[in-house]
């Protein structure tokens, strides 16, 4: 179930948006942001039934149905839409409508090495695949940028989040005060446990991190993915106002998301979106 103060809702099977983004218009441009569920698709066990993930081993022609689902949904053909081929690194890229089309039925041809994406140019959609990580939402509605960005424990100690704030406010002109922030369903610290070879790397950030683990026996943490990517937004000067964090965890919500830990890595992915459209 959807928490009642959830920053997503569910509004069909097969997706959620942001609410406080949606019906939101940017310089007349309609704000479509949202993370697909794991229900209302083709694919067969494992990948039952909306994979998203052409590189987990599933059939392509049931995850380019899948995805056909979700751009019929959103009103953007599949053939405006961008993915990116994901290396749990902080690489960002913004996308023009060079790139429509990228990676959407066929993996070798989604943008290289790169875990964000963002854009100001409307009628296309951004894409990125998700099993637990935790998916970053980010809206400058006084510049028109949007974007998205995949951070998992590697993605988040190297501070991709701010990374996109960064890349924002040096090259965009935008003000960090401005920019908005939903950290998305990912996997909680209920079921996210770690080692010291993680610990050693969250430990080496530079603010306090003492909100976002306990250890739970020698060498074993719980680890707060999200709590730890809103503390990188607020070290990047991101208003605390501006950051809203879902309660949902993929591994606990089996009959919504998919879960690389809980699934024991044989799976499906759930994609974030997001992008403009002409109002």
């Amino acid at each position: 179930m959807t928490h009642k103060y959830d920053p997503f809702q569910q509004k069909s099977p097969y997706a959620m948006t942001i609410h406080d983004w949606t019906n939101m218009t940017c310089s007349g441009k309609e704000v479509l942001a949202g993370f697909t569920t794991k229900n209302g698709g083709f694919s067969l066990s494992p990948y039952q039934s909306l994979n998203t993930g052409l590189h987990v081993g599933d059939d392509a022609s049931s995850v380019q149905m899948n995805r056909q689902v979700i751009a019929d949904a959103t009103a953007v053909p599949l053939s405006d839409w961008v993915f990116a081929d994901q290396t749990h690194d902080d690489r960002i890229k913004k996308v023009t409508k060079e790139q429509r089309g990228r990676g959407s039925l066929h993996y070798h041809e989604a943008l290289p090495g790169t875990d964000g994406l963002y854009t100001s140019e409307p009628n296309m959609m951004l894409a990125l695949c998700f099993a637990d990580c935790v998916p970053l939402y980010f809206l400058a509605p006084q510049n028109g940028l949007i974007g998205t960005a995949h951070a998992g424990w590697k993605g988040t100690v190297k501070q991709i989040g701010a990374k996109m704030v960064d890349l924002w406010v040096n090259q965009e002109g935008a003000k960090t005060d401005q920019i908005q922030v939903v950290i998305g369903p990912s996997i909680g610290s209920c079921c996210y446990i770690v080692d010291d070879v993680v610990m050693d790397q969250v430990k080496q950030l530079p603010f306090s991190t003492e909100d976002v683990y306990s250890e739970i026996s020698q060498g074993q943490y719980k680890l707060d993915l999200k709590t730890l990517n809103k503390n990188v937004l607020l070290h990047a000067g991101v208003k605390e106002e501006n950051i809203h964090v879902s309660s949902m965890c993929t591994s606990c919500s089996d009959q919504l998301f998919f879960s690389h830990r809980r699934d024991q890595g044989k799976t499906g992915r759930m994609m974030s979106f997001v992008g403009f459209k002409e109002a």
